[in-house]
């Protein structure tokens, strides 16, 4: 049945236009010292990943330079693609958006599909899909920064299967309504998030307990019993003022931290093995199940890393900042039987057995200890950890029952959000299962929205 449909490059299916198929600027095309404050957003690798188009996170350039830049301009419909630093994310830049103009930045490649040949959507899951992925990653120089060879004329020359319109977009349809339910799932657990991170916030940043107690008030929202464990006055320390009893030190006196393994591409092969890699961690933290590298080379034992751990990113290539010293709680993963850290990250190992991933994980999410993090990195291209930023981050330090009880408090909170990442990872296999198949004929929709009921 894949014979039906024939196969096309990009580069004729793209638009009847100049720049149809565009890189961003390179060179002395677009300079740091253009940035302004203000103005026309330069679109990066932040802003676009799995679909989703990120609409914040800008560096600015003037209306006068954007003009200067207009081949560089992106519209709704247009396919992005990063073809240097964190490659393989690709999105859509939608109708719907914040500003008026947007132009691209030079990691960024665009497409402007011919809509009576090729639907930007179906495109967009055609370089999603396994083929698309290995045709975009043959291209790449791991030397330096990963970056594609030849971006514009590898974009250009991709093929893929083109079927008739009508086709096209219920192939869309069907994996977008995949992708809904993800997404659905991704905010729910964002919503879950939050409620831990302000809970943590609360008790052990602003101590909002403990003001509550010193001003002869019962806790909001606390349970006497709760209430009970937290002091009822501060005193003085090296973090200034902190609640009585408590005590200051580093995360080195409480922690180890294992370096992960580095490994040759050579080694990622299908395997039972796999890596966690930088590409694991979401922008801001947080885990992602699809960043892991099958692997097939030798580690040592305490790289091995379980379900449930810690991890920390210690390398970053997404120029602002967005992974590094950022922390991920791993999850155990039906595709393999053992998970080993890259050389990219460090596992966080409590030697102090009252301390638990819990709070570690909320700890490590905020402003103070990320600002710590930031002022012990290098590099400019590539952003790299320096070996005492984390161990030298100073912190305060409940009583032992304070730590278990945010443990009890939030485990509910994990459970639900690890439903609901089980539930979007079968979802997510049974996409990708699918659309190979549908994007060569192999099945077709109605079948496909036969399986679809199942889930819903």
């Amino acid at each position: 049945m894949s014979n039906e449909w024939p196969r096309k490059t990009i580069a004729e299916c793209a638009a009847d236009e100049p720049y149809s198929t565009q890189i961003g600027p390179f060179g002395k095309a677009l300079t740091p010292e253009e940035y302004t404050p203000s103005g026309v957003p330069l679109l990066r690798g932040i802003n676009v990943n799995h679909g989703r188009f990120y609409d914040d996170g800008f560096v600015f350039i003037s209306e006068e330079t954007a003009d200067r830049l207009s081949k560089f301009e992106s519209f709704p419909g247009d396919v992005l693609l990063v073809h240097k630093g964190t490659l393989g994310q690709i999105g859509i830049m939608p109708k719907n958006r914040k500003y008026h103009r947007y132009i691209m930045g030079n990691s960024m490649l665009r497409v402007k599909c011919n809509t009576t040949k090729l639907i930007p959507e179906y495109l967009y899951y055609w370089l999603c899909s396994d083929e698309g992925q290995h045709y975009l990653f043959s291209r790449v120089s791991q030397v330096g920064v990963p970056q594609i060879q030849k971006p514009l004329t590898t974009l250009r020359e991709a093929s893929l299967p083109v079927p008739p319109l009508s086709e096209q977009k219920a192939i869309a349809h069907i994996l977008s309504s995949f992708d809904d339910k993800i997404e659905l799932n991704r905010q729910m657990n964002e919503t879950l998030e939050a409620m831990a991170r302000a809970i943590f916030k609360s008790w052990f940043v602003d101590f909002d307990p403990v003001s509550a107690k010193r001003s002869g008030r019962q806790p909001a929202g606390m349970d006497t019993a709760t209430a009970d464990l937290f002091p009822d006055d501060f005193e003085e320390s090296s973090l200034g003022l902190i609640p009585k009893g408590w005590k200051v030190g580093t995360l080195g006196e409480e922690i180890e931290i294992i370096k992960g393994k580095s490994y040759k591409s050579s080694e990622l092969v299908p395997s039972s093995t796999a890596l966690v890699t930088l590409k694991s961690f979401h922008r801001g933290g947080g885990y992602r199940p699809d960043g892991l590298k099958p692997y097939n080379g030798t580690y040592k034992p305490e790289q091995i890393i379980k379900p449930g751990e810690l991890v920390v990113a210690y390398t970053d290539v997404t120029q602002a900042a967005d992974v590094i010293g950022k922390p991920a709680i791993v999850k155990a993963d039906e595709r393999y039987n053992t998970l080993v850290a890259s050389l990219d990250l460090g596992i966080i190992r409590v030697r102090n057995k009252n301390l638990n991933i819990a709070f570690l994980y909320y700890l490590f999410n905020q402003n103070d200890f990320q600002n710590h993090v930031y002022s012990h990195t290098n590099g400019s291209t590539v952003l790299h950890l320096s070996k005492d930023g984390i161990p030298s981050y100073e912190f305060c330090l409940p009583h032992s029952s304070l730590i278990s009880k945010f443990e009890k408090i939030i485990s509910p909170i994990f459970d639900f959000s690890n439903i609901n990442w089980q539930e979007s990872i079968n979802i997510t296999t049974l996409r990708d299962t699918l659309l190979p198949k549908l994007m060569s004929g192999q099945i077709r929709v109605k079948e496909a929205e036969k399986i679809m009921e199942k889930l819903t």
